[in-house]
C-alpha cells in the first residue's frame, strides 16, 4: 500500500509493506544555539517546545500518520486487543478504609475506566455506590487525584484532574446526603490536603496568582506555590494565605498532627529532602498567616511527619542513617541534640515505610533484597512485638488510623494479583485473617515460577533482578524477553502484578525481567545516590549489563529482546539506545526525559535537579550533555550500528514530562539515523490525545496504548502472537 502526505513543512512517503519509512523531516533551524561555559550546543527543534504553533501540531499529525498504519498492520493486533481486555476483566478492590462510622472501598467491575469509590455502615450491610467518577466524563479522562475525609468523617474532599494533567479541582461532599458543597477550589497542584480538627478548615497547595493557561498542556513553569487555609461552605477568593516562603520553587507539605493542635510543615524543593516547620494553633480559627517555628532550615534529608504523643514528633528520616529509621523530636525542645532515636536503622534493611495503629501500635514495613518485611513495634518503646509472615512481594497498601482497633493491608506479587488482609487488635491480641483474594479469569500461578538473580554491572557492583516466566523453562535463547527498568529518585521497583507481562509470557512464549539498578531507593541512599548526578551512567551500564546477562545465560537473544522505560525510565532507554543499540532489538521510551539541558526550564523538571543536576553548573554540564539522549544521537555506520526499532510514547497533556522531549529527541532520531541507509528498523512516535504522564489514565486509554506496544513488538521483532 501507498499513500503520499503533504503538509506544509512535512513531504512523507511510507511504504507499508516493507520496513523503510521516509519520516516526518521537520524543520531545522542551525541558527538556535546556546553557549555553556565555552561549549556551544545547537537546539534546531526548539520551535517544537511550543505545543500551540500549527507547525507542532503538523509536526504531531504527520507522525501519527505514519506510527498509525505501522501498527494497525500488525496482523495480531485484534488478537492481541481481546486477550488485554479479556484479562484485564476481572472485579478489582481496594483494601477497605474507615471514616467515621463508615467503610469504604474502590471497586472496578473490570473495564470501567475509574474505580469507583462505595461505602457501607458496616460490612453485615450493603454497600452503595458514594462517589462515581466515571460520571464526570464520557471517555473517562477525569479522575480522582488525592483524597482526604474530615476528621470526624462528615465531608469528603476530593481533587478532579482531567485528561492525566497534574492540576486538579478540589470539591467537598456531604457524606449524609451525597451533595456537594458549591465552592471548588481551583488552580492547585502538587498540594496537601488536610483538615483542621474542627472539620471546617482545610489547607491546600495553590498558584493562585498563576495567569495563563493550566489545562496540563503549557510548558510553564509552576513556582510561587503558597498554602492556603478554606472554610467549608465559603468561596474559594476568601481563602487565607496561611504560609509562604522566599524561595519560589519550594512546594508545600503539611499535616495537620493526629491531637490537633499543630501544623507540621514539611516544604520540598527537590525529589529528596524537606525542610521541617511547625504552627501550635492559638484557636481553632485560621485569620491570617501563620507563625512558623523552625526546626530543620537545611534540604539535607527527609523527614516525614508520624504522629506525635502531645509537644513529642515521631518521623522517619534518612538523617544519618542512609537505610532510615524513625526518630522522636520533642517540639518544645527541637535541636537535633535532643533528637531520640525510636527505631534505629538496620544497616541491611531499608526502613520503607511506617504507619500508626491501635493508639501506640506502629506498624513498619522494611526492604529485605527488595522484597517487603513487615513488623509491629510498640510506639513508645520501639521494641517489637510482632512479625507478618509473607510471601515474596509487596505490600501495596494499608489502612487504619491511630485510634482505630483493626487494619487492612494488601499485597500482592508478580504472580498473585491481589490479596486483601484484616487485622483485628483485641486487648493487644493480633489477630490476621483473608479478607478478599482476587481472582483473575483462567490465571494459574502455579504454571509460571519467579526467581530472583544477581548479576555483576560493569564496576563489578551486584545487581538484583526478577525473571518470570513459564516453568520449565529451557534456557536455549530462542524466547523473546521483555526487560524494564528505572533507576532514579529514591524509587522502589518491588514485585506486582500486571495483566500486560502475563500475556507478554503466555501469548508470545517470553519472558519478563526487572532489573532493580541502582538510582532506585531498593538499598536505601547508597543505592541511590549510586545513580544520581555524576553516578548516573552507573543507570546505564546497570540496565545494559542485565541485558548481557540475560544474552549470556540464554535466557533470551539480543533479536528477541525488547528493553521498556517510563519517565526516568524512559531516559534510561534512549540514553541505552544510544550507547549500545546492538544489545537490544526493541525499544519502549515512554514519557521519557531527553533534553537533560533543557529539562528543568518546563512545568515541575527543576524537582529534578535533585537527582540529575542543572546544565547552569559547569561540572554538572559536562556530565549532563555527556548522556543526554538528545545530544548523543548516532548516524549509523554500518547494520551492526542501526538503532533497535524504537516506539517513542507521549501525550499531549504530559505537564510533568511535557511531550516536547519526546518530539525533539524523534526530529533528531530520524534526522541522523533514520536517513542512514543502514538503518532498517522503524523508529517511531505515539503521541495520545487527552492523556497525561500516566496517573489517572483511562482503563480504555491503556488497553490501546499496551496493545500498541505489543503489536509494535510484534510486527518489529517477527513475534508470533498465541492463542
Amino acid at each position: 500500500m501507498h499513500f503520499l502526505l503533504k503538509n506544509r513543512n512535512f513531504f512523507v512517503f511510507i511504504l507499508t509493506r516493507r520496513m523503510s519509512f521516509k519520516y516526518p523531516e521537520a524543520r531545522r533551524d542551525e541558527s538556535i544555539k546556546d553557549n555553556y561555559f565555552g561549549t556551544e550546543v545547537t537546539d534546531p527543534y526548539r520551535w517544537l517546545e511550543d505545543p500551540d504553533s500549527k507547525e507542532t501540531q503538523a509536526y504531531v499529525n504527520a507522525q501519527n500518520a505514519i506510527t498509525g498504519p505501522y501498527l494497525d498492520e500488525c496482523p495480531y493486533k485484534n488478537q492481541i486487543k481481546e486477550k488485554i481486555t479479556n484479562l484485564w476483566n476481572y472485579p478489582k478492590y481496594s483494601a477497605p478504609f474507615r471514616h467515621g462510622q463508615k467503610y469504604y472501598q474502590y471497586r472496578n467491575t473490570g473495564l470501567q475506566n475509574q474505580s469507583v469509590i462505595f461505602v457501607q455502615e458496616g460490612f453485615d450491610t450493603e454497600a452503595t455506590v458514594f462517589l462515581d467518577p466515571n460520571t464526570f466524563s464520557e471517555d473517562g479522562t477525569v479522575a480522582l487525584s488525592g483524597t482526604a475525609f474530615s476528621e470526624d468523617g462528615s465531608t469528603f474532599a476530593y481533587g478532579l484532574s482531567a485528561s492525566g494533567s497534574d492540576w486538579i479541582e478540589i470539591k467537598f461532599r456531604d457524606v449524609e446526603t451525597g451533595k456537594d458543597y458549591d465552592e471548588i477550589l481551583k488552580k492547585v497542584k502538587y498540594s496537601p490536603m488536610t483538615w483542621m480538627h474542627d472539620n471546617k478548615g482545610f489547607f491546600y497547595g495553590g498558584y493562585l496568582h498563576q495567569t495563563g493557561k493550566t489545562d496540563g498542556s503549557e510548558t510553564k513553569s509552576s513556582e510561587n506555590q503558597k498554602l492556603y487555609y478554606h472554610r467549608l461552605g465559603t468561596n474559594q477568593s476568601d481563602d487565607i494565605m496561611a504560609v509562604e516562603f522566599d524561595d519560589h520553587q519550594l512546594r508545600m507539605g503539611a499535616h495537620v498532627s493526629h491531637c490537633g493542635n499543630y501544623l507540621v510543615v514539611t516544604p520540598i524543593k527537590g525529589c529528596k529532602n524537606n525542610l521541617l516547620y511547625f504552627n501550635k494553633f492559638d484557636s481553632k480559627q485560621i485569620t491570617g498567616t501563620l507563625k512558623l517555628t523552625p526546626v530543620v532550615t537545611k534540604l539535607e534529608a527527609d523527614y516525614e511527619y508520624l504522629t506525635n504523643l502531645d509537644s513529642k514528633f515521631v518521623f522517619r528520616t534518612n538523617k544519618s542513617a542512609p537505610n532510615y529509621r524513625i526518630i522522636i523530636i520533642d517540639f518544645e525542645n527541637p535541636s537535633e541534640d535532643n533528637w531520640v532515636d525510636l527505631i534505629p536503622e538496620h544497616h541491611k534493611d531499608v526502613l520503607d515505610w511506617a504507619h500508626i495503629i491501635n493508639n501506640n501500635m506502629i506498624v513498619v514495613c522494611y526492604l529485605r533484597d527488595v522484597k517487603n518485611a513487615m513488623s509491629i513495634y510498640d510506639l513508645k518503646t520501639g521494641n517489637k512485638i510482632y512479625d507478618f509472615k509473607l510471601d515474596v512481594g509487596t505490600i501495596s497498601a494499608i489502612s487504619g488510623k491511630r485510634y482505630h482497633k483493626e487494619m487492612f493491608y494488601s499485597f500482592c506479587s508478580f504472580l498473585t494479583p491481589n490479596i486483601i488482609y484484616k487485622v483485628n487488635f483485641d486487648n493487644n491480641e493480633i489477630k490476621e485473617s483473608l479478607w478478599h483474594e482476587t481472582k483473575v479469569g483462567d490465571f494459574n500461578a502455579s504454571l509460571y515460577e519467579t526467581q530472583q538473580v544477581f548479576y555483576k554491572s560493569k564496576d563489578g557492583t551486584e545487581i538484583p533482578m526478577f525473571i518470570v516466566n513459564k516453568k520449565g523453562l529451557i534456557k536455549d535463547a530462542t524466547k523473546p524477553c521483555l526487560l524494564y527498568g528505572y533507576g532514579g529518585f529514591n524509587v522502589n521497583l518491588t514485585p506486582s502484578f500486571g495483566v500486560s507481562r502475563l500475556i507478554f509470557i503466555n501469548n508470545f512464549d517470553g519472558i519478563f525481567a526487572l532489573a532493580n539498578i541502582r538510582g532506585g531507593g531498593e538499598y536505601g541512599d547508597n543505592w541511590h545516590n549510586g545513580g544520581r548526578f555524576g553516578n548516573k551512567q552507573n543507570c546505564f551500564d546497570d540496565f545494559q549489563y542485565a541485558a548481557k546477562y540475560l544474552v549470556k545465560e540464554k535466557y533470551t537473544s539480543v533479536e528477541k529482546l525488547t528493553i521498556q522505560g517510563g519517565s526516568n525510565g524512559g531516559l534510561l532507554v534512549a540514553a541505552c539506545i544510544n550507547q549500545a543499540p546492538h544489545l537490544f532489538g526493541a525499544a519502549i521510551c515512554q514519557v521519557g526525559v531527553l533534553d537533560m539541558l533543557r529539562y528543568h526550564k518546563f512545568t515541575i523538571g527543576y524537582a529534578w535537579k535533585s537527582d540529575y543536576g542543572n546544565s547552569e553548573e559547569e561540572d554538572q554540564f559536562n556530565y549532563l550533555y555527556k548522556y543526554s539522549p538528545l545530544h548523543n544521537i548516532r548516524v549509523p555506520q554500518d547494520e551492526t550500528q542501526q538503532y533497535p526499532a524504537t516506539l517513542l510514547l507521549t501525550a499531549d497533556h504530559d505537564d510533568r514530562v511535557v511531550p516536547l522531549h519526546s518530539l525533539k529527541f524523534i526530529a533528531e532520531l530520524h534526522y541522523r539515523a533514520g536517513r542512514s541507509p543502514f538503518q532498517k528498523n522503524p523508529l517511531l512516535i505515539r503521541i495520545e490525545t487527552k492523556a497525561g504522564h500516566g496517573a489517572g489514565k483511562p482503563t480504555s486509554k491503556i488497553i490501546e496504548e499496551v496493545t500498541d506496544y505489543f503489536a509494535f513488538i510484534s510486527r518489529a521483532l517477527s513475534l508470533k502472537f498465541i492463542e
